[in-house]
C-alpha cells in the first residue's frame, strides 16, 4: 500500500460553503494529526500549492497565516512556512448542513462557531432546499466528522429525509430548527414548536391585531415553511374570531385598509411593502405587517417591523453546548413578538 503524502491530505471541495483558506488550513492540521507531517516540516511554497490545485495565492497566504495565527506553524524569511507545533489537535470535525443562506441563518452560523472556539474544523454545505442535493451531499462526504449539524427544510421530496439522517451515527446528530419524524435512536435537536410558537406569539399582538378586520397569512406554494404554521395561524384566528386568509401570491393579492399581513419570506416582505406605499396605505395605521424571523434590518426599517420569531442566536449557542458537554437532548427554542411600530 502505497504511504500518503502530504499532497495526498490537501482537499479544497466547491460545494463546500466554508471558505477555501480554511478548508486548506484544515487539510494541513489533518495531516499533522494523521502523523504524515512532523515539526519542522517545511510546507510547499504558495507558487508550488497554487500551481499543484488550481488554487489562488490570496487563498494560500491567506490560509498560511491562519495557521500561524493559531500557532501550528512559524514563518522565516527566505524559508518560506514550518510546522512549528505538534501537540496542536483540532478535537471536533463537523459536518454543517444548512438549507440555505439568510440573515437569520447567518446568526445561527455566528453563534454556533463563536462559541465553539477555535479548536475545530468546520465543513459547511448549504443544499437550497433541495432534497436530491441533500442526499448527495450527505452521500458524497469523504471525512470521517465528529458531529452532523443539519437543519432540514425542503421545498419537496423531503418526506424520506429520515432514512438518509438515519444513516447517521446517533451520538454524533444535532437537528437544527425542525424535528422531523421517523429519526430513531438517542440523538440531539434544538427545535422550533412551529405550530405553538405562531400561535402563542399571535396572542401576545391579539390587542394590536383587534384593529384590523381581517388578518392574511402569505405562505407561498413554493416555501419550505412547515404547514405546522398554517395550523397554528387558522387556531389562533378561529379562537379569536378573526375572518383570516391564508394566500400564496403577495403579488396578485388585494390590499386593503384594514388588513393585516404576517408575511414569512423576506422576497415577499419587499414586495408587500412596495404595494402598500404604492397604494398610499400607511403602516402601522391603515395595513398591519408582521414578519416572520427576526434581523437585524426589521429594527429600523421604516421605524421598526413587528416580528414574530424564534431566538437563533441562542439556537446557534445551544448546539455548539451540545458538542462541546457531549450532551444529548431535545431543547425546544423560545419564540418572541417583538412589538415595533408596524401593526
Amino acid at each position: 500500500m502505497k504511504a500518503q503524502t502530504f499532497f495526498d491530505f490537501i482537499k479544497v471541495d466547491e460545494y463546500s460553503a466554508t471558505p477555501k483558506y480554511l478548508q486548506l488550513a484544515n487539510s494541513i492540521v489533518s495531516a499533522i494529526e494523521a502523523g504524515v507531517i512532523q515539526k519542522d516540516y517545511l510546507l510547499p511554497s504558495i507558487n508550488e500549492l497554487s500551481y499543484q490545485f488550481d488554487i489562488s495565492r490570496d487563498t494560500i497566504q491567506k490560509s498560511y497565516r491562519h495557521l500561524k495565527k493559531i500557532g501550528v506553524v512559524n514563518s522565516f524569511p527566505g524559508k518560506g512556512y514550518c510546522i512549528s507545533n505538534m501537540d496542536f489537535r483540532q478535537k471536533l470535525k463537523i459536518f454543517l448542513l444548512f438549507n440555505k443562506l439568510s440573515a437569520h441563518k447567518k446568526i445561527i452560523y455566528d453563534a454556533f462557531v463563536a462559541s465553539l472556539g477555535d479548536d475545530v474544523a468546520i465543513d459547511f454545505y448549504i443544499y437550497n432546499n433541495d432534497f436530491n442535493l441533500f442526499k448527495k451531499i450527505l452521500n458524497s462526504r469523504k471525512s470521517d466528522y465528529s458531529h452532523f449539524v443539519i437543519i432540514p427544510h425542503f421545498i419537496e421530496g423531503g418526506e424520506n429525509a429520515y432514512e438518509i439522517i438515519n444513516s447517521i451515527p446517533k451520538d454524533k446528530l444535532i437537528l437544527l430548527d425542525k424535528n422531523i419524524p421517523g429519526i430513531s435512536g438517542d440523538y440531539s435537536v434544538v427545535y422550533e414548536n412551529f405550530e405553538k410558537d405562531i400561535y402563542e406569539a399571535l396572542q401576545q399582538a391579539r390587542a394590536q391585531l383587534s384593529k384590523y378586520h381581517t388578518i392574511k397569512l402569505v405562505f407561498p406554494e413554493q416555501s419550505y415553511f412547515p404547514v405546522e404554521i398554517i395550523n397554528g395561524f387558522q387556531r389562533f384566528c378561529q379562537q379569536y374570531a378573526f375572518n383570516h386568509e391564508v394566500i400564496n401570491n403577495i403579488s396578485s393579492t388585494t390590499i386593503d385598509k384594514g388588513e393585516a399581513f404576517i408575511n414569512l419570506m423576506e422576497d415577499d416582505l419587499v414586495i408587500l411593502l412596495e404595494r402598500i406605499m404604492e397604494n398610499k396605505l400607511k403602516i402601522g395605521k391603515d395595513v398591519g405587517v408582521i414578519s416572520y424571523n427576526e434581523t437585524p434590518i426589521k429594527k429600523v426599517l421604516l421605524n421598526g417591523i413587528n416580528t414574530i420569531s424564534t431566538d437563533f442566536k441562542y439556537m446557534g449557542t445551544v448546539a455548539a453546548s451540545m458538542i462541546l458537554e457531549s450532551s444529548k437532548r431535545h431543547i425546544e427554542v423560545p419564540f418572541y413578538y417583538t412589538r415595533r411600530s408596524s401593526l
